[in-house]
């Protein structure tokens, strides 16, 4: 038998998965495919032999195989959409030696009619599921979940892990990040994921409300407390999280007097509305974020450290776009698809150069700014692939060139320059819009404004 094994193996391997209904792949130890038989081959219309060599990611959609290979744990009866149709898909780590050598990956498929009953049955239960989705949405106010966080990186992989472990719990949470990492997504899903989720799930932008207003906002006035409120008075925003959860969005940019005031509301679990002659008790669980340096504020008197202990109970750290290269391929694709969708505009994929070209630019401004990119790619080309002239200038190869004379200082101030100046630009002159879709506050944003004279 070993002779007919070291005689044949080659034989044997290809009698074996190649004559399978099922279709199978084998990637090596970087997740690039070693083997596709032919089952597979035919199902995703490639060529067996270009796909050898090329990574996994940019031949199968929603595969995991290279995060397999990553982890070492195997994924059995794993529910996997390719194509529209949805299939079981079953992951093995491939060892030598007690090492990760690759993986095998097996997609249960036969084009048979009970399989099209149940693929039917399961579209209906997630439609179902959806539509319960939807109306939680609208009564609550979170819209997004873990399951709109794209990703195959493994410290955002890490990331959800660790939002699951601490959602259910009543701590606060306070998500640190660059601009445009996705720190408002994690909120909604904590809160999608804790015993609150029923509850409203209320958001403050602290960087978006003027000073004079923020308390007002945030603990509400009675009728007749100032000149101008309104009649009947207004409930505050922590009044109107009761029971549910407060997201406290770019706190760093609130002033002393409200972190005042926000420190008792959490020690004694009650706020006072504007021109009210007792206080309200409230019951709410605070998640905050920030991509300032809160310790910093603090040594600067800034922010109040007593507060800072308050709402960093578990600190979640979301990485940017440019430590996790392997999201940038995903993303693309995911985004891709969403802003065409949205358009009306059928655009297929992204020319390799556009690929490797994401792969080396920076991303100041994370996924927020790839969406732009993407959407203004979109807009502009006239072609059913992404090319490179298609994108805008600022990303534009020989916008990166270094000068030798350019200084780390002056690079960054004509990238921010660039960025403002586009944006305006789709904006139409709109510099409200303008920060919003740079994801910064209206008042840092008029001060940019004025330094470059735009």
């Amino acid at each position: 038998m070993q002779s007919i094994l070291e005689n044949y193996r080659d034989s044997i391997f290809e009698t074996f998965f190649g004559n399978v209904h099922h279709c199978i792949v084998i990637v090596d130890h970087q997740g690039n495919i070693s083997y596709m038989n032919d089952s597979y081959c035919d199902f995703l219309e490639v060529d067996k032999e270009k796909v050898i060599g090329q990574h996994v990611t940019a031949v199968i959609e929603n595969t995991r195989m290279h995060l397999v290979v990553e982890s070492g744990k195997e994924e059995m009866a794993d529910l996997q959409q390719i194509r529209g149709d949805f299939m079981v898909a079953h992951r093995i780590p491939l060892k030598s030696n007690g090492e990760i050598v690759g993986a095998l990956g097996m997609v249960l498929f036969r084009d048979t009619d009970e399989w099209k009953v149940m693929n039917t049955h399961i579209k209906d239960l997630l439609l179902e599921l959806e539509t319960y989705r939807n109306q939680m949405q609208q009564q609550n106010g979170a819209t997004y979940s873990l399951h709109d966080i794209i990703s195959s990186s493994p410290e955002i992989l890490e990331l959800k892990s660790k939002i699951k472990k601490v959602a259910h719990g009543d701590v606060s949470v306070l998500i640190r990040g660059e601009s445009g990492t996705g720190k408002e997504l994690f909120a909604h899903s904590i809160h999608h994921l804790s015993e609150r989720s029923t509850k409203p799930f209320i958001k403050v932008n602290c960087a978006a409300i003027p000073e004079h207003l923020l308390e007002a906002e945030l603990f509400g006035y009675q009728e007749g407390a100032f000149t101008g409120a309104k009649k009947g008075g207004k409930q505050g925003k922590f009044q109107l999280a009761h029971g549910g959860t407060l997201f406290l969005d770019e706190i760093g940019d609130m002033p002393m007097h409200a972190q005042v005031k926000i420190l008792r509301a959490l020690q004694e679990g009650e706020v006072e509305a504007i021109g009210a002659v007792r206080p309200q008790q409230v019951d709410v669980r605070i998640i905050a974020a920030t991509n300032q340096p809160l310790e910093k504020l603090i040594e600067e008197q800034r922010f109040r450290e007593d507060l800072f202990y308050r709402i960093n109970v578990v600190q979640v750290q979301v990485p940017p776009l440019r430590e996790r290269p392997d999201d940038i391929r995903v993303l693309s694709k995911y985004l891709l698809q969403k802003v065409s969708d949205r358009i009306g505009k059928r655009i297929d994929e992204f020319d390799q150069e556009v690929y490797d070209l994401f792969q080396r630019y920076n991303w100041p401004g994370n996924v927020r700014e790839l969406e732009n990119v993407i959407e203004s790619a979109v807009h502009l080309t006239n072609n059913d692939v992404i090319q490179l002239d298609d994108l805008p200038e600022h990303i534009q190869p020989e916008s990166a060139i270094i000068q030798e004379q350019s200084s780390l200082k002056e690079l960054v101030e004509n990238t921010e320059r660039q960025a403002i100046e586009r944006m305006l630009k789709k904006a139409e002159g709109d510099k409200a819009l303008a920060a919003k879709w740079l994801g910064i506050g209206k008042s840092s944003f008029y001060e940019k404004v004025k330094k470059y004279k735009l």
